[in-house]
């Protein structure tokens, strides 16, 4: 009976050193195991006008967005997070542009990079009530402030700013007694009419005579009517709010016309096409930036010739770069400190202070009670068929132009 139970015992414990081994191999094995590989993304939604009336600037605004995505991504995206664009051309209609954004936030997006006036201020209450934070480039001044947007956010100075400061660039390089004679020529078009009220204020106030102003589209094939309008008061500036295929209708038949007027033409009117569309129409006239062109010496600027193989791309693309490296930044910061959403992504940005967008463009600050990136914009002379920066102005932050 003894050597029965002793025999009972030996089996027991053979049999639990061996499921002990078993356990042992089922571990060893576990840990050679490669670990499953988690691809975390950042969705990122695009507005986009690829085919519509402002097409021809929205094209490389797109292509420098999506740029820039790549090169964040090559080299480790946002803290080791992939960025995935979700684009979509909206041809600038206001309704495609709303169901696009409801179907990227149904995928996932956690900020937008927006387009278009029409669009972004048709969507400012949307991004508003879901605490989407929107990079767009529609500069309009209203979208600054915080108190009525947000949730709106952009790199360059906005549109009034920026007729401010070339309208103080004028003045002060105005050499006769006489006060300078003034017009302005826009479409009737949201993003048309959004500096004129806040230009004209600040050309009064600075001493210019305001002598008229014309409405021109932006599909416009002809102007001659609107400028023997304006020719009659002899105007010594003409601002043109338009952009650049409706701008060289401008100059052309402003030349047709020998009009003898500078023209100071806006963000969106004044770029490397200009020159092939107009032809030597453009040549003397005045023309803002917000960023950078192909071939300044700034280290964005050298980074795109280079990623670009030395093929000259638009100031609107080197724009659209900038404004993705700066909504790339507040959404790094925003995701190291452990709040990957929309008010993070907000806070984020209302944090920024001078930030250097690789000399894209001026340092961008934000602030919660103001969302002015800055106050400066880069005037830029066309000189035998090249882009020549010959001023940057820089306005004082008065808290009352906060909007307007």
């Amino acid at each position: 009976m003894k050597r029965l139970l002793a025999l009972i015992i030996a089996l027991v414990m053979v049999a639990a050193l061996a499921a002990c081994g078993d356990e042992e191999k089922k571990e060893e094995a576990k840990s050679e195991a490669p670990a499953p590989v988690v691809q975390a993304e950042i969705m990122i939604g695009v507005l986009s006008d690829l085919s519509g009336p402002t097409s021809a600037v929205g094209q490389p605004y797109a292509e420098g967005i999506k740029a820039c995505a790549e090169y964040l991504n090559e080299n480790g995206g946002i803290n080791g997070k992939q960025i995935k664009l979700l684009q979509v051309d909206y041809a600038y209609n206001v309704q495609q542009a709303l169901a696009a954004y409801k179907r990227f936030k149904s995928e996932g997006m956690v900020a937008l990079q927006g387009w278009g006036t029409a669009d972004t201020e048709a969507l400012t209450q949307f991004v508003s009530n879901d605490k989407m934070p929107t990079w767009s480039a529609s500069y309009s001044a209203h979208l600054t402030d915080p108190a009525k947007a947000p949730y709106n956010f952009f790199v360059a100075a906005d549109y009034t700013t920026q007729m401010r400061a070339g309208l103080k660039y004028l003045k002060e390089n105005w050499t006769e007694t006489r006060a300078p004679k003034l017009a302005f020529i826009y479409p009737d078009h949201p993003y048309g009419l959004s500096p004129i009220a806040g230009g004209k204020e600040y050309a009064a106030e600075i001493g210019f005579e305001i002598v008229g102003e014309e409405n021109v589209d932006l599909k416009a094939m002809d102007a001659t009517t609107q400028l023997l309008a304006l020719q009659k008061k002899a105007p010594d500036f003409c601002w043109i709010g338009g952009t650049t295929p409706s701008t060289s209708v401008v100059l052309k038949d402003a030349k047709k016309l020998s009009m003898k007027t500078t023209f100071l033409i806006n963000i969106w009117g004044n770029d490397e096409s200009l020159i092939d569309l107009a032809g030597d129409a453009s040549e003397g006239q005045l023309g803002l930036q917000a960023a950078a062109v192909y071939n300044d010496d700034v280290p964005g600027a050298a980074l795109i010739r280079e990623r670009t193989g030395g093929q000259p791309v638009m100031s609107h693309y080197l724009r659209g770069f900038a404004s993705t490296l700066v909504m790339a930044e507040a959404i790094k910061i925003a995701d190291a400190a452990g709040k990957l959403n929309g008010e993070g992504i907000k806070d984020a940005a209302e944090s920024l202070r001078d930030f250097d967008p690789m000399g894209l463009t001026p340092a961008v600050s934000y602030f919660a009670d103001d969302h002015r990136p800055n106050m400066s914009v880069n005037i830029y002379k066309v000189e035998a068929g090249q882009l020549v920066k010959i001023a940057s102005p820089t306005l004082e932050r008065k808290a009352e132009w906060l909007g307007h």
